[in-house]
């Protein structure tokens, strides 16, 4: 079907295009961020409509990614991280709380709950959101989150869930979702397709690119949720591949 894809970029970076819309999330458009080193080469998004980012963690929040994109995009950000954003000289930026709807072109952004703890960076916020994306289409775009208890039938008739599954190390803290929790996820969300995000990209300088953590959490998460949620269609998505819905 045209006019509804989803393309994964590698990390939390997705491109949604839906009803002619193009929204990106949480771009890393470098090879580089902080310790971090990207395993392939860094990708070129083009020019989308809006940029939807979910919190201010530095693999999540990256200005020098949002500098390469172009100023007409519209921002949409959790309240409190606009001070951040705004200097870059972005067309329109949106401050958002959960429940809070921004129309971008033919469909609308829904800002929705995410249970994401952690050390703040510096002089950003830890508050974090998820993104609906509605319209002839459902996207849920969970940000960085662990399970919470809005998630049962957060997006009623939801077609594609971009779920985190990992990070970008040996080990995941508190407030993500490892492989297992992410199948409950799926559960809970019932939509008709799931792909797994946050997975396979990023890693510390001093492990090398075959470090097991950059592929198991995708074969483990793909078999528990084929097992915990067998009526939806599990779609594991290199970055770079995308999937039209």
């Amino acid at each position: 079907m045209t006019g509804r894809r989803v393309v994964y970029l590698g990390h939390a970076t997705t491109l949604v295009e839906l009803d002619g819309v193009r929204l990106l999330t949480d771009p890393v458009l470098r090879t580089r961020v902080a310790h971090l080193l990207r395993s392939g080469p860094a990708p070129d998004p083009g020019a989308p409509d809006a940029v939807l980012i979910s919190h201010g963690h530095l693999d999540h929040l990256d200005r020098p990614s949002l500098r390469r994109l172009s100023r007409d995009a519209e921002l949409v950000v959790p309240r409190g991280l606009a001070r951040q954003v705004r200097p870059l000289g972005f067309r329109e930026v949106h401050e958002v709380e959960v429940g809070d709807e921004v129309p971008i072109g033919s469909v609308v952004v829904r800002a929705t709950p995410a249970e994401h703890g952690g050390r703040p960076a510096p002089g950003r916020p830890a508050d974090a959101v998820g993104y609906a994306v509605l319209g002839s289409g459902r996207v849920f775009y969970a940000g960085d989150t662990d399970l919470f208890d809005e998630m049962e039938g957060l997006v009623p008739d939801l077609d594609v869930a971009l779920l985190p599954i990992w990070g970008w190390g040996p080990t995941i803290g508190p407030g993500h979702l490892d492989p297992a929790r992410a199948a409950e996820a799926v559960a809970r969300l019932k939509p008709g397709i799931a792909v797994p995000i946050h997975w396979g990209t990023l890693r510390p300088f001093y492990r090398g690119a075959r470090a097991p953590f950059l592929r198991a959490p995708a074969e483990a998460f793909a078999a528990a949720a084929r097992e915990r949620a067998p009526e939806t269609q599990i779609t594991v998505l290199a970055p770079g591949e995308s999937l039209d819905f």
